[in-house]
């Protein structure tokens, strides 16, 4: 059972419509986002701020920012949102050889060299003390424009927001996030963990 339990997605009407935007990321509302209607203006700051940073203005795909997420989120050990992430790139359309060896996305042929350098510099961006330097600014600007970054750098800390929030709510993972983490990242031992409903 999560710290504090989501209300009902008909709770507030302003984040029910907001939140319609989850059901094609994810296909279902997120516990999260139920539990932050408890001050609703953080629920609907979150969903716009959320849309907002999944807009795609450059080359960074859909599928891309989800696989940052999924990076960061795995440097942080959210296992909720490495889940939602993983269910998010699988629904946005990333290649079934990616999804199947995102762990290995340094080495993998089916990584280009420009992914690499943004999951790269998400995985540096996530940790603490932040490990962003002048070798990945380099390996950025080789691909990547000053927007795209910044596209990328606003979805490293979304989910640097989500990742504290879930990991310290201990919020109840959904089955359909479930599926999609034990089929691409169960092999490597992805479990609910705090998550699953027992925590406190």
């Amino acid at each position: 059972m999560a710290l504090v339990q989501p209300l009902d997605p008909n709770h507030d009407p302003d984040t029910r419509k907001l939140a319609e935007f989850f059901n094609e990321t994810l296909g279902f509302c997120p516990n999260s986002v139920l539990t932050m209607q408890h001050r609703p203006a953080i629920s609907k700051a979150f969903i716009n701020l959320n849309k907002a940073v999944m807009a795609n203005e450059g080359r960074v795909t859909s599928a891309l920012k989800r696989m940052i997420a999924w990076v960061s989120s795995n440097a942080t050990g959210c296992r909720y949102c490495q889940a939602h992430a993983i269910r998010a790139a699988e629904r946005y359309g990333a290649a079934q050889e990616q999804l199947d060896n995102i762990w290995e996305y340094r080495t993998h042929p089916a990584f280009s060299e420009a992914e690499r350098a943004a999951l790269d510099f998400s995985l540096q961006a996530s940790q603490v003390p932040n490990a962003v330097d002048a070798e990945i600014k380099t390996r950025l600007y080789q691909y990547w424009n000053e927007g795209e970054i910044v596209e990328m750098l606003g979805v490293i800390s979304l989910f640097g927001y989500l990742n504290r929030w879930n990991d310290s709510q201990g919020t109840d993972i959904e089955e359909g996030a479930v599926e999609s983490a034990n089929q691409y990242l169960g092999k490597h031992g992805w479990e609910k963990g705090k998550h699953d409903g027992s925590r406190y």
